[in-house]
């Protein structure tokens, strides 16, 4: 008799989980949010025809980046949570907030979706907000096929933000709502254009991006995560030979830190902002001119991780900080209208001044 192999009993063992977790076949679930309620029919941003209920009151965000989109627009529909946010971010966040549940992630390589709790939480729409990769249509139909649950997509790039909020105002009845944040990031990303055209390729400034504990997991030119970057007229300083949207996705040595020698700085909280000006990273002309900064990280990364709706302020301080003579207006005053419009909290000047502390032009 010809024995199967240890590796592939596990494999077998983990398919099987697989298909207890998510429903081999399609849906297993028991829960149907259509029964008995008047739908409408939608396309979404992947060309998908889906039957969603025509009024929504629950709904569940497919991951981080969607959960941070649908915030502004709709914290108080959200059963669950893609991933339970730190004791700081909380504080930040609406009280309804505090006590949801916590999903996990529903694709993707970082995948950990937790059906059991998906399903009591009884979302009637599950949504997907971002950047419409390949697999999109068929990440969605598999969604909705192992749940039960009506899944859409809307493409949400910082292009298209604006238009997203607008699409998820119809959807969700709160046009008026949405349309607010609309015009804020249309007003943002057209101040940046109109900005960025008049600076000369050779003003400028080469920006370096650095992430994780040495500051040189990069977020390359191409990159979403560093597109803010681009869109106020500076110049990414690293050029992968390989695009990635992964955060951190380009690492880089100190030697190459060194031979493309940036004009300035950026760095993302728990990096090496305290020692940059003792360590390695002494040498560089950007360090030595004090134009090295940490940027602003609660409730989110002003910038990236993950690249969602918290670039459209980013813009402003990026922008701000590095062509102060064009981006001319009280920082503080900006972020206090965006904490109110998109996350529903009352920033005051001494806790703006706090997180511009490290993010501010040196004088």
């Amino acid at each position: 008799m010809k024995r199967t192999s240890g590796k592939r009993w596990i494999s077998l063992v983990l398919a099987v989980c697989l298909c207890l977790l998510v429903g081999c076949g399609g849906k297993q679930t028991g829960y149907d949010p259509l029964k008995g309620v008047e739908t409408r029919m939608i396309t979404d941003s992947a060309g998908r025809q889906v039957e969603i209920p025509a009024e929504i009151t629950r709904i569940a965000p497919s991951g981080s980046t969607a959960q941070m989109i649908l915030m502004p627009v709709a914290y108080d529909l959200l059963v669950g949570l893609s991933s339970s946010p730190s004791t700081a971010q909380m504080s930040y966040f609406p009280e309804e907030m505090r006590y949801l549940p916590t999903f996990g992630q529903f694709y993707g390589s970082k995948a950990s979706l937790n059906m059991e709790s998906l399903i009591a939480a009884q979302p009637q729409l599950i949504i997907d907000l971002g950047d419409a990769k390949d697999s999109i249509a068929k990440d969605m139909d598999t969604i909705q096929k192992q749940t039960g649950i009506p899944t859409i997509f809307i493409e949400a790039d910082l292009d298209d933000m604006a238009a997203a909020y607008r699409t998820l105002g119809d959807i969700l009845g709160r046009q008026e709502q949405a349309e607010e944040l609309a015009q804020f990031i249309d007003r943002t990303v057209t101040m940046a254009q109109t900005n960025a055209a008049k600076i000369p390729e050779s003003q400028r400034l080469k920006v370096l991006f650095g992430t994780g504990s040495t500051g040189l997991a990069c977020n390359a030119a191409g990159s979403a995560q560093a597109d803010v970057i681009d869109l106020v007229g500076a110049v990414n300083a690293i050029i992968p030979e390989e695009i990635t949207n992964r955060g951190g996705g380009t690492t880089v040595s100190l030697e190459e830190v060194y031979a493309v020698e940036p004009d300035v700085i950026l760095l993302a909280s728990g990096g090496p902002y305290d020692t940059l000006t003792e360590g390695d990273w002494a040498g560089l002309t950007a360090v030595q001119q004090g134009r090295y900064y940490e940027i602003p990280g609660l409730p989110y990364d002003w910038m990236s991780s993950p690249p969602s709706v918290n670039r459209v302020l980013g813009i402003w301080w990026l922008g701000n900080l590095l062509y102060p003579q064009l981006y001319d207006y009280d920082m503080t005053a900006v972020a206090q209208e965006y904490y109110r419009l998109f996350w529903h909290y009352d920033l005051s000047a001494e806790e703006a001044a706090g997180m511009l502390s490290r993010s501010t032009l040196r004088t």
